[in-house]
């Protein structure tokens, strides 16, 4: 199970980043992908992050242009540094593994999922 990490409380136009952790789990040749939950919404693909043979990511377009994943293979450690942040970014993010990064990040492609964090923005 993965863990979630660096969410909290900012202003609208601030930052954060977020970092999901595999205890006992090499991130190696698998995607990882990060998505949020917001109340009353389903759960929706944010970002993913392949760095099986070359580094391959994917951004939703309500993120493009303000988060960035990124991945840290000898921390094991998959980060998404979120700025310019909304309040329509309020919600809880999930990281979760899985094969590849196939958009739109299909929910049930991806496994292993963590407990989340929390990430609230006010305006």
């Amino acid at each position: 199970q993965l863990v979630e990490s660096g969410g909290g409380l900012v202003q609208a136009g601030g930052s954060l980043r977020l970092s999901c952790a595999a205890p006992g789990f090499t991130f190696g040749d698998y995607a990882v992908g990060w998505f949020r939950q917001a109340p009353g919404k389903e759960r929706e693909g944010v970002s993913c992050i392949s760095s099986s043979e070359t580094v391959t990511t994917y951004y939703a377009d309500s993120v493009k242009g303000r988060f960035t994943i990124s991945i840290d293979n000898a921390k094991n450690t998959v980060y998404l540094q979120m700025n310019s942040l909304k309040p329509e970014d309020t919600a809880v993010y999930y990281c979760a593994v899985a094969f590849e990064c196939a958009a739109p990040m299909p929910r049930a492609f991806f496994g292993s999922w963590g407990q989340g964090t929390q990430v609230t923005v006010s305006s």
